[in-house]
């Protein structure tokens, strides 16, 4: 069973791979085997991330580019392939969040969470996907959300992204497969640096704590299971599905 989740000898590239669930998400897949090519767009923290990574007995690589930046995207990945020979898995995991009111959000915050959180992924899978499809084999793993499924206030642009990523990741399955499968990971409330706030104002945390069945906030270390299942061979019929990881979060609202 462990040779299904084993990615020794695959190449995978993960975006907004030099801190929080990136980062993890890294280090989850270089410790199954594979040789992992974090991307962000500071350069300093990247470093430090991939350093991270080798220390531990990992293989990782660094490539710094802004995935909003067709041209700059279009050359990394060009790169990679001649670098690495190939790209078996792809992570999108790239993503950012503004806290506004929809009346009071401006339209450049609006396309730059869009641009960011939903077109960058369209443009790594598709140029990704290529690659893919001429080798027959991949696995693409859209980092979505359960305000993928969900809507909330103040955070208009981020659910309206993640509502597409799920959906473009059914379209993606449509046409990629066979060989190539491409699901979403959806992760339920996860303490990371994006939701500080929420995580420090009480009233949230005992609702959330009151309507998850797990009774508590998420870590990292729950969602690599989950991602490990998508990215390896143990997924491979496993394809257009949004595995929502959220302590039965949305089971219960629902």
């Amino acid at each position: 069973m462990s040779d299904l989740f084993s990615l020794k000898g695959r190449v995978a590239v993960i975006s907004g791979a030099s801190r929080g669930l990136g980062l993890d998400f890294a280090k989850t897949l270089a410790s199954a085997g594979a040789s992992v090519v974090c991307v962000a767009r500071t350069q300093a923290t990247l470093r430090a991330a991939v350093d991270g990574i080798v220390a531990d007995g990992g293989a990782a690589d660094a490539v710094a580019f802004d995935v909003t930046d067709e041209a700059a995207l279009t050359t990394a990945v060009a790169d990679v392939i001649a670098r690495h020979g190939r790209i078996d898995v792809l992570v999108n995991n790239a993503g950012i969040l503004y806290r506004t009111p929809v009346v009071e959000t401006t339209t450049e915050d609006w396309r730059r969470v869009l641009d960011t959180d939903l077109t960058a992924a369209f443009m790594l899978a598709r140029a990704v996907g290529r690659h893919m499809l001429a080798r027959r084999y991949g696995r693409i793993v859209n980092i979505a959300s359960v305000m993928g499924v969900l809507g909330r206030a103040t955070v208009g642009g981020y659910v309206a992204a993640k509502h597409g990523l799920i959906g473009l990741t059914k379209t993606l399955a449509a046409e990629l497969g066979p060989a190539v499968t491409v699901n979403c990971l959806s992760p339920g409330y996860i303490r990371t640096e994006l939701n500080v706030a929420l995580q420090q104002n009480q009233e949230f945390s005992t609702m959330l704590e009151t309507r998850t069945a797990a009774q508590r906030w998420g870590t990292s270390a729950d969602l690599r299971g989950a991602l490990l299942l998508l990215a390896s061979d143990a997924g491979a019929y496993i394809t257009g599905h949004s595995l929502v990881v959220d302590g039965g979060l949305t089971s219960i609202l629902a």
